[in-house]
């Protein structure tokens, strides 16, 4: 245990430089996200230049777009898109899939083989094809875009809280906890869901980071979000035929969203170390 003052703390903090890296990049797309409309220079659909897909320039440091809008502005302000969806998606499709198979673990009998019959058939759907479904079906609007990703990855969200409560229900202390006479809610909020809360963390950045590629190519066909809003993906399919002469509308919100998905990633890497000393 780590002593800060006379506070004590119960794990001890590690960090490495690619850890911190990481996590300083995931901080500035968040806070983009937040203050895009105060950092944009320009609408992000306003017109400012009269030729289409301009080189960088002092006046547009990312240069301009097939329509002649600032680059800088649209990739500022699909921020907001592509991590405000990617974050809603996650946090219900995790919610609900880490309660249900809690739920499921500690229940089971038929509750648990009607969840994961069902879910797994869900799960057997190819993802983009059901995103593909959905969206061309009802419309595409940034509630459906959010609905749909989270129905998507709450199956395999489900299944791994289900294998983590499935090992922690067979422990002493919930045979204690239930001779106690202490009902599934209590055993699911007060003694699963601690012993797990590591494990679904990783989990969870590593669904925000499916779902941010799953967005980004939803929006590539043209079903994410609609014009002239955009997010990442859309600013890349938008741009993809000034390739050859308009490269940095293509490449720069294609290294804003590798940026944001490795640094997750890396960050995902550097959880282990840290739940073991939790543990310890």
């Amino acid at each position: 245990m780590t002593m800060v003052g006379a506070i004590p703390l119960p794990f001890h903090f590690r960090i490495n430089l690619v850890g911190l890296l990481a996590s300083c990049t995931i901080l500035l797309w968040t806070l983009v996200a937040l203050f895009a409309p105060l950092l944009a220079p320009h609408g992000i659909g306003e017109i400012v230049d009269s030729d289409y897909f301009g080189p960088m320039s002092a006046q547009f440091p990312l240069g301009t777009d097939y329509l002649g809008r600032d680059m800088l502005s649209r990739i500022l302000l699909g921020t907001r898109y592509t991590v405000g969806i990617s974050l809603a998606a996650v946090g219900l499709a995790c919610f609900t899939g880490v309660t249900l198979g809690m739920a499921a673990a500690v229940a089971g009998g038929w509750t648990d083989t009607v969840l994961s019959r069902f879910l797994d058939a869900l799960n057997s759907i190819p993802s983009k094809l059901f995103g593909l479904v959905v969206v061309a079906g009802v419309g595409s609007s940034i509630p459906v875009l959010i609905m749909t990703l989270a129905v998507i990855y709450t199956p395999g969200s489900y299944r791994f809280a289900r294998a983590l409560a499935v090992n922690v229900n067979t422990m002493d202390f919930i045979t204690v906890a239930r001779a106690r006479g202490e009902g599934v809610p209590y055993i699911i909020g007060s003694e699963i869901l601690p012993n797990i809360l590591g494990p679904v963390f990783a989990d969870v950045g590593l669904r925000f980071v499916f779902i941010v590629l799953l967005l980004s190519g939803l929006s590539f066909l043209g079903l994410g979000v609609q014009p002239p809003n955009a997010d990442w993906g859309a600013l890349v399919r938008e741009n993809i035929s000034g390739l050859p002469f308009g490269a940095p509308a293509v490449m720069f919100p294609s290294v804003a969203i590798a940026s944001l998905t490795i640094s997750v990633n890396l960050l995902i890497d550097n959880l282990p170390r840290k739940i073991r000393d939790r543990s310890a």
